[in-house]
This record gives structure tokens, C-alpha cells and sequence, in this order.
């Protein structure tokens, strides 16, 4: 069960989902997995692929730990849904493994996972529903593009009008993180 928390720096909570794309030019689905730091709105990791299986969930996840935390750095808790993804034996032994906390929402409640059911909806707004996809390989080429846009160059009200990969490099330069919470 998600617990309220106070998140007051990058790599404390990481929120997990998955959102469809749709390939006009072959009449199919694709799927966008998507990994948010609710601190600093950096999308650390992304799948995307014709299936989303818990393989998949657990290989991004690693991958995003991997590039992410820093040796002997505490782990982020990770927050998800109830997709089957997040509930396979796979992905419940893979966080075991890690020593990472996995919380799950309650069912019918997304805005307790409302950062990356943001990043989604805006991922819609701006690509999905602006692209019409004619093949897999012109879809992900998109989203390779707009995931470079969103988290280098995209400016968020909520992070002192920087991208969110810029803001994180800022914060992680003060010396002091209350000069970051005066700084707001």
C-alpha cells in the first residue's frame, strides 16, 4: 500500500506505468513503458515495444537503477498499478532481490501515481496524438525524439522553468539541499 510521503530529493520515489501507442500502418498496438522521479520529473527509463511483459518491466527497471543510483546509494521505492506486469512473480522477486520497495496503488485510484499518469496524458497531447505512425520503427524513432525533448529540453513550471534533466543537475549541486527549498 503507497504510503504519503515527502519527497525531498531525486532517486526517493519512482513511479511506473504503461501506456499504448497505436501503428495506424499495420492496424497495431504498441506498448510505452515509462519510469518517472517524482522528485525531478527525469523519465529515467523507458521500454517500448510491440508486447510489455514483467521481462520487460524488470529489465528497464534494472536498467534504470543501473544508470541512475550510484554504488551504496539507498534505492527509490517504486510505485505502481496493479497490471499484471507489477503483480508477476518475476517483478515482486526482482525488487525482493534488490532490496527495493515496491508499493502498489489501490485499484481506480491513478492520482496516487498521478506523475507518470501526467507524464502520459502529456506524451498523448503531444505525440500520439499528433503522429500518425505508419510502422514500429517510425513510432519508436518519434518517441526516441520526444523522450530527448521531454527530458532535455521540455520547461516545467514546477522545476524553476528548466527541463528536468537540467534541474536535477542543479539541484544535486547545492550543497546544501534547504538552499534548494529556498530557492523555491
Amino acid at each position: 500500500m503507497p504510503k504519503n510521503r515527502v519527497v525531498t530529493g531525486p532517486n526517493q520515489l519512482w513511479q511506473m506505468d504503461i501506456k499504448y501507442g497505436y501503428i495506424i500502418g499495420l492496424e497495431r498496438f504498441f506498448f510505452v513503458l515509462s519510469i518517472i522521479d517524482v522528485f525531478d520529473r527525469v523519465v529515467v527509463g523507458q521500454y517500448r515495444g510491440p508486447v510489455c511483459e514483467a521481462k520487460h518491466a524488470v529489465q528497464t527497471l534494472g536498467w534504470a537503477l543501473k544508470e541512475r543510483i550510484a554504488t551504496g546509494e539507498s534505492l527509490p521505492t517504486i510505485r505502481t498499478d496493479n497490471g499484471p506486469q507489477f503483480l508477476s512473480k518475476l517483478f515482486g522477486d526482482s525488487c525482493e532481490s534488490w532490496d527495493m520497495d515496491h508499493e502498489r496503488i489501490p485499484p481506480r485510484t491513478p492520482n496516487m501515481n498521478a506523475y507518470i499518469e501526467s507524464f502520459h496524458s502529456v506524451l498523448e497531447r503531444d505525440l500520439f496524438s499528433q503522429v500518425e505512425f505508419m510502422s514500429f520503427e517510425e513510432a519508436y524513432e518519434a518517441l526516441d525524439r520526444y523522450m530527448d525533448f521531454y527530458n532535455n529540453r521540455k520547461m516545467h513550471g514546477s522545476l524553476k522553468k528548466m527541463p528536468p534533466a537540467v534541474f536535477s543537475k542543479w539541484v544535486m549541486t547545492l550543497e546544501d539541499r534547504t538552499m534548494f527549498h529556498k530557492a523555491l
